[in-house]
């Protein structure tokens, strides 16, 4: 997944319209995945959806927070 792709599932999910521009910069270390197996071993516990639908609901979570917050009504 990279940071691209991330901004463009944001932006689907908060229905905007984005300009990507990639800006060519240190990759830094290269192969920065997750390895869920550990977790799985140590705690027994493993993602159970798919990133989109876990952004979708913590974009909704922080969407409904920011309504309530300034008493925005739509």
């Amino acid at each position: 997944m990279t940071i691209n792709r991330l901004a463009e599932m944001a932006a689907q999910i908060s229905g905007k319209t984005l300009t990507i521009r990639h800006i060519d910069g240190p990759l830094g270390v290269r192969g920065r995945n997750s390895d869920n197996r550990l977790i799985r071993e140590k705690l027994g516990w493993e993602p159970v959806q798919p990133l989109l639908r876990g952004m979708e609901s913590t974009y909704a979570w922080i969407a409904e927070r920011v309504k309530l917050k300034y008493g925005i009504r739509e």
